[in-house]
């Protein structure tokens, strides 16, 4: 990142599906470190543990349930997320817990490239305890 310009500033200034699509790839990857460190070392087991992990339905349950965590600017970021309109719809996922999905992902996007780690954890430590 450039300097005197922080993080977070930079961050929210870029577009939210932008930060959604990065927020999707940072997401994933967390999923995947977590369930590898759980011992899941079969690439099938891995895959349906992901895909449980990441569907938008959960994602949608997450973003209810850390709302309390987020400053105004992260809540910002999450309700442009979930207002946006990205052109796509996937079948079988109901509109409102895809664009609450892709709400969480641009948070998490903004998250990443304003270095919140610690946020960060707590969102995922929430996700990873609610089962």
């Amino acid at each position: 990142m450039s300097e005197g310009i922080p993080g977070a500033v930079k961050a929210a200034s870029l577009p939210v599906l932008v930060l959604a699509y990065l927020g999707d790839a940072v997401y994933e990857l967390r999923i995947r470190r977590h369930l590898l460190e759980q011992g899941i070392c079969k690439v099938n087991e891995l895959h349906r543990a992901a895909v449980d992990l990441v569907r938008a339905k959960r994602q949608a349950r997450l973003c209810h349930q850390i709302e309390s965590l987020l400053e105004p600017a992260d809540a910002d970021i999450l309700r442009r997320g979930r207002n946006a309109k990205s052109g796509h719809q996937p079948p079988h996922v109901a509109v409102q817990d895809y664009r609450l999905a892709t709400g969480l992902e641009a948070l998490i996007g903004y998250l990443y490239l304003s270095e919140q780690e610690e946020k960060l954890d707590q969102i995922f430590a929430i996700l990873l305890e609610s089962g």
